[in-house]
């Protein structure tokens, strides 16, 4: 897994498949590039297909500042552009979305289409604040074993019913157990604090251009279904689908349906190889 220095902080990426045109995706808060394992797999044979980890989680660079969402979209537009992956399919999950939605609103050029999964335009709701610091301080305070200790609520807070109940995902449900608690405490601290202290950018949304698919999971609780609705009423001319069964981590709970749903959205846009400098 390559790395490369973008503003000052070293991200790993990955970079697999062919095409005339590429999907970057951006995953969510204490994850990594791997939540799109099943996306990459599904579409690398017809796209070009990047992941890559945020500053702070996964295997990035710990940095001492930056987790702001602007900084962190002034990060993914420099990977895109020095990766020569422009304009792009944007894939963005939670924070992803976060993401998505400003460099779609701010830097057009850079993406060929949008898709938002599982995320939110507004501030992080009063009531849910205080919760994610209480967890925060759990891991600052106790570090790794306060990752161990957090990961239960975590898991809730992350997946549906669905997936949470099912006997025969149990193995899959210590998978994404072991993957939270691999992120360094203090990244992921710091990219749980810039996730509750963003800001809105629902204002912007109306200048969105470009194709863009709004996708959730009717059982998230993390992102209601209410707030794509919100999203998807603010683009002109978005689309939105409702993931049965799927709580906040769709990419992996319902792997097939979302690879069937991002694969028709794509064939619905023409093919636009990227610029050639």
């Amino acid at each position: 897994m390559p790395t490369i220095t973008v503003n000052g902080a070293i991200l790993w990426y990955t970079d697999e498949g062919t095409g005339p045109e590429t999907i970057v995706f951006a995953h969510g808060l204490l994850w990594s590039g791997r939540m799109f394992d099943a996306q990459v797999a599904a579409l690398k044979a017809r796209h070009r297909c990047i992941t890559f980890d945020f500053r702070g989680q996964g295997k990035s660079e710990v940095t001492e500042d930056g987790y702001d969402m602007d900084t962190l979209a002034d990060d993914a537009a420099a990977l895109i552009e020095a990766l020569d992956a422009s304009p792009c399919h944007f894939v963005g999950l939670s924070m992803g979305g976060f993401v998505g939605m400003r460099l779609a609103a701010r830097r057009p050029e850079l993406i060929r289409s949008l898709v938002l999964m599982e995320t939110s335009a507004d501030l992080e709701p009063a009531e849910s604040g205080p919760k994610y610091r209480m967890l925060g301080r759990v891991v600052s305070v106790l570090g790794r074993l306060g990752m161990r200790l957090v990961m239960p609520r975590v898991m809730r807070i992350m997946f549906g019913r669905k997936f949470l109940e099912d006997p025969a995902r149990e193995a899959e449900r210590r998978l994404w157990k072991a993957r939270g608690m691999e992120n360094d405490p203090v990244g992921a601290v710091r990219a749980l604090q810039g996730v509750i202290d963003r800001a809105p950018i629902y204002d912007e949304l109306p200048r969105i251009a470009c194709p863009t698919l709004v996708m959730v999971g009717d059982q998230d609780v993390a992102t209601v279904p209410a707030k794509a609705q919100r999203i998807h009423a603010a683009i002109p001319g978005s689309r939105l689908v409702v993931i049965p069964g799927a709580g906040h981590t769709s990419s992996a709970e319902e792997p097939e349906f979302v690879n069937a749903a991002l694969a028709e959205f794509l064939r619905t846009i023409p093919v636009q190889p990227q610029r050639a400098d």
